[in-house]
């Protein structure tokens, strides 16, 4: 059966995260994505370790499955021209190069939108390509210059990052989304358009209430640790061997979780009787919460509060994290083996699952120039047997 995105074809400029993790996501359902890279290749080549198996980055092997790669110069005009002949075919560009840059080579959008009018043509940038177009798009300068570091982290303990490039994450999907609006929106005009994603925006909108309750009060938030700002008790607690997470969220929820505790008499207590006070005395219910929770493992907790209808679970390794979704039967690991020589990889699958459509994983992710044939310049070819060298 067809996939969703058949004959859409997609040439990926980008490199690193959020652009290549957008055109993987789309090449799961069906687009035929040509990788775009350097003769130096995406920087995530090297970005290690870890490796897999067979020494290639998990860094790079996680966000490039089931697409062709081609090495271009763009200093080198017959690796421009080769360029041209699939951009004039193709449906979807991706780019993240800082807003400019690729005018310089004759890739931008305003100069392949002669080229090809009915072309969408994704641009993802670090602050928009106005007056923050000079600023590196790093994800962690992101979070740093888009407040997410500033709720991160315990309230005596400095700002924190997260523990991936989420922001990165988060402009991926609104890629996906901004790229598939187009592509209906052009079955009904007949043009293409230009889709802009930055990554601070994209962290902004990330922030939903948090943002939302900043313009409402003028208050910047403050961290709070793993305790949720309007809810209690809703963070993690020590238990006699390891850390839990308590999701309460209305009163029945606290008063099961009082229950399973031995701690009745806590739900007429004046202190906690709305969530509006429990959020007021979050500090001293959670010592009472916690010396309650010293009876027992985590696990043994976790069992018994989800048993009374309280959520709870402690908190995971990924590896563990990765197991428990197998044991859900969310079948969260797909194996891709290269039949071409036998090279297998195992990827974290597409979490969208379509009943008639599902996504399909084809190709593993392809070495520097794979696909190099797909490119007729004889140059193009000298540069990824010299790279082939030296990534192998």
């Amino acid at each position: 059966m067809p996939q969703p995105l058949n004959n859409i074809r997609i040439v990926d400029l980008s490199r690193i995260l959020a652009g290549p993790l957008a055109s993987m996501m789309l090449a799961d359902f069906g687009a035929d994505v040509l990788k775009v890279e350097s003769p130096s290749g995406d920087e995530t080549r090297s970005w290690c370790p870890p490796v897999t198996p067979d020494g290639t980055s998990t860094y790079f092997t996680a966000l490039n499955r089931n697409k062709r790669s081609v090495v271009v110069d763009f200093n080198n005009p017959d690796d421009l021209a080769a360029l041209m002949t699939h951009i004039r075919k193709a449906d979807v560009v991706i780019e993240n190069f800082r807003p400019g840059v690729l005018t310089k080579f004759g890739l931008g959008y305003e100069q392949l939108r002669t080229l090809n009018p009915t072309l969408i043509y994704c641009s993802i940038s670090g602050f928009g390509d106005r007056h923050g177009a000079h600023l590196p798009g790093f994800d962690l300068l992101v979070q740093a210059l888009g407040g997410l570091m500033s709720i991160t982290g315990e309230p005596d303990g400095p700002p924190s990052k997260v523990g991936v490039a989420l922001v990165d994450v988060l402009a991926a999907q609104n890629a996906i989304s901004g790229i598939l609006l187009a592509l209906r929106e052009r079955e009904q005009s007949g043009e293409g358009q230009q889709v802009r994603i930055s990554l601070l925006t994209s962290l902004l909108a990330g922030l939903t209430n948090q943002a939302c309750g900043t313009l409402a009060t003028g208050e910047p938030p403050a961290r709070l640790g793993n305790a949720h700002p309007s809810i209690a008790p809703y963070e993690t607690f020590n238990t006699a061997d390891g850390v839990l997470a308590v999701g309460v969220g209305n009163d029945r929820q606290f008063a099961s979780l009082m229950g399973e505790l031995r701690l009745q008499d806590l739900v007429r207590d004046a202190r906690f009787a709305t969530n509006a006070l429990r959020v007021k005395h979050r500090q001293e219910l959670k010592v009472l919460i916690e010396e309650a929770l010293q009876s027992r493992t985590a696990a043994e907790w976790q069992g018994q509060l989800m048993s009374a209808g309280v959520p709870a679970g402690k908190v995971n390794s990924v590896l563990e994290a990765i197991e428990f979704a197998g044991s859900l039967g969310l079948e969260p690991v797909v194996a891709i083996t290269d039949e071409s020589n036998g090279r297998t990889t195992r990827h974290i699958a597409n979490p969208i699952g379509l009943s008639r459509t599902p996504a399909r994983y084809t190709r593993v992710p392809p070495e520097l120039g794979e696909h190099q044939n797909l490119l007729c310049t004889a140059d193009t070819i000298h540069h990824s047997n010299q790279a082939n060298k030296g990534n192998r």
